[in-house]
């Protein structure tokens, strides 16, 4: 929840010309709902992909303060984050109710960003592995019953004990559990979609760290928090 229209709109302008340069990766902005109209006129004709924060998982009715899939396709949106660790714990999402929104995004036509991970209590307990893999189970148990998770769905390991706290999973801590939730992906689908499949690290990400996350071989980007509010710290780890 940062950034009014004016400020969203320089920060996309800022990003969009560093970009310009720069070619074999995507970058992905996800401004809040009422920003969302202006950040699609700031992309223009950049590459800069757009996703929304939330969704609900019915397409239209009684759910005052909801916003549909529909509704994100047609303000220009592309993916979607979903099972965020705020959702999670701020607001009581669960496993099912983030089920339902993947199953509503892929129908839409969205692609859903799905995220999982463990608290700091559950990863002093030795329970990560569980936790994670509950998470990815339940979240993504419409897919695992029909059998197949399109390619371009993107999970994201976020450990919520190191999001907005200035600690950060070690390389080879992240690198773990993405190569647990690639082979997760593995056992739950085929190795072409896990091979195939993007998992993205979210946790204090910044320039200075971003290098030694994602060169792991399971670590395909980043999911940036606070330092992508500024162009320049923002650029730092797009460069990489």
């Amino acid at each position: 929840m940062n950034l009014g229209l004016e400020e969203a709109s320089k920060l996309i302008k800022g990003i969009a010309e560093g970009i310009r340069d720069i070619d074999g990766i995507d970058v992905l902005v996800a401004p809040p709902f009422t920003s969302l109209a202006a950040v699609k006129e700031a992309i223009g004709e950049s590459p800069i992909l757009l996703a929304a924060q939330n969704m609900h998982w019915e397409k239209n009715g009684a759910f005052t303060g909801e916003i549909s899939a529909q509704m994100l396709v047609e303000a220009g949106c592309s993916h979607v984050i979903l099972g965020h660790s705020e959702r999670r714990s701020l607001f009581k999402e669960t496993n099912k109710m983030i089920d339902l929104k993947v199953k509503a995004a892929i129908t839409a036509g969205l692609t859903p960003i799905i995220c999982v991970g463990e608290t700091l209590e559950q990863r002093d307990s030795g329970n990560t592995f569980e936790v994670v893999k509950e998470q990815l189970s339940g979240s993504l148990n419409t897919l695992i019953e029909a059998g197949k998770m399109p390619k371009t769905t993107i999970l994201a390991y976020e450990p919520v004990w190191a999001i907005g706290t200035g600690r950060t999973a070690t390389p080879e801590q992240a690198q773990e559990v993405h190569h647990f939730i690639r082979k997760w992906i593995n056992e739950a689908f085929d190795r072409d979609t896990a091979d195939s499949a993007r998992i993205l690290y979210g946790g204090s990400v910044k320039p200075d760290n971003a290098r030694d996350l994602i060169s792991r071989p399971d670590i395909d980007g980043a999911l940036v928090g606070g330092a992508s509010l500024k162009v320049d710290s923002f650029m730092g780890i797009i460069r990489f």
